[in-house]
């Protein structure tokens, strides 16, 4: 789906939460201030949070698709998360008043003896919107999954959780009216504390995002089976992806090539690489080479006697970019280590007086590359 159909969808789908959350609010403040039960009316403020929710979705969709410029050559495309933080927040505020108002109720009704009074309609009503409630809930997060849009899947489960806050008022309202015994506050405090973490949950997420993810491994691998597919391309290292935004990323990666291959055939490779990953992946991507020379049995030789020295250290992943330049007698490699490693300068330095001893007479440069996709 291209972004001006998915804007469109996302514009679309908010507009129809704002609508349905209004028709409620209208609804339950009617059923809230006829009953004298602050539940309902908390019930209504908490819909009107969702309208503004999906407001937020709006503006903030129309944000993330403005054209990159001078300012922010990167585009808006982070505007998404910092939607999902906005709605976060929502989600924890509606936690927070339904706890507060929980307790004054109980407050209340200890004090005064309070009990709402509920007509029949006005439980039909509180079902009613209930029912509505769930299905602009999943209807949310359909469309979430399916255009991935993280404001809108916040937003669905904002719904849902306010459908089971409904479902806590309708318990509390039949306990009341025919068994003349006060539940509701305490079933407040309940909701509120879960909805409270949901929207912890959900804050987690978008600042994660906002941070920086890692990629999924299994897109990380389908990437690197599009570039290794390219012909004269040995294999690809050092893949790093940097997310803009939905569907827009900036990478770089290195491939390995012959060292045989003149500068024409190599810029061939590197824009057939670049082509791909704009063009299937929407990636910007930076192209790097290492030239390999394993050819003859003097570099195969000591390859293998680095790859025994290095597969001794288990935070070591992966070797590569291996090149020996017998003219100036350089050996010149790469190694990516595990995050997990403590001192992966101190493992570099054990692995580089291992490799001086099995090619005496060489200058040995280790680059230390960090794990941005392999594990």
């Amino acid at each position: 789906m291209d972004e001006k159909r998915r804007e469109k969808e996302i514009i679309k789908t908010s507009f129809i939460g704002i609508i349905g959350n209004f028709l409620l609010v209208a609804f339950k403040a009617f059923v809230g201030i006829i009953a004298g039960s602050i539940s309902i009316i908390m019930d209504a403020i908490n819909n009107f949070t969702d309208a503004l929710s999906s407001i937020i979705t709006i503006i903030g969709t129309k944000l993330a698709n403005k054209k990159p410029n001078k300012k922010h050559p990167y585009g808006y495309g982070r505007i998404e998360y910092m939607t999902s933080t906005l709605i976060a927040m929502l989600i924890l505020f509606a936690g927070f008043m339904a706890i507060y108002e929980s307790i004054k109720s109980i407050i209340d009704y200890f004090k005064y003896g309070t009990m709402p009074q509920f007509e029949i309609y006005s439980i039909i009503i509180i079902a009613a919107a209930i029912l509505i409630k769930v299905l602009i809930g999943l209807f949310f997060r359909y469309k979430g999954n399916k255009i991935d849009s993280d404001a809108l899947k916040a937003s669905g489960l904002d719904a849902l959780f306010d459908s089971i806050l409904s479902t806590a008022t309708l318990i509390g309202i039949f306990v009341a009216k025919y068994a003349n015994f006060y539940i509701e506050g305490y079933l407040g405090i309940l909701i509120g504390l879960f909805i409270i973490k949901s929207g912890f949950e959900v804050l987690k997420e978008a600042l994660s995002s906002m941070i920086g993810d890692r990629f999924d491994k299994e897109y990380v691998t389908e990437i690197k089976k599009a570039i290794t597919s390219i012909d004269d391309v040995t294999d690809c290292y050092d893949l790093i992806l940097n997310s803009y935004g939905h569907n827009k990323n900036i990478g770089s990666v290195h491939i390995g090539v012959s060292d045989e291959l003149t500068a024409k055939e190599i810029q061939t490779i590197e824009r057939n690489i670049s082509g791909l990953l704009y063009s299937k992946y929407n990636t910007i991507m930076t192209v790097g080479v290492y030239a390999e020379n394993l050819s003859d049995e003097f570099s195969k030789d000591v390859y293998n006697k680095i790859v025994n020295i290095v597969n001794k250290y288990e935070y070591v992943l992966q070797i590569h970019g291996f090149y020996i330049d017998k003219d100036t007698k350089l050996l010149n490699y790469d190694l990516v280590i595990s995050f997990d490693d403590p001192s992966p300068n101190e493992t570099i330095n054990k692995i580089r007086e291992e490799t001086l001893k099995i090619i005496e007479g060489y200058q040995v440069i280790i680059n230390y590359d960090q794990d941005f996709s392999l594990s």
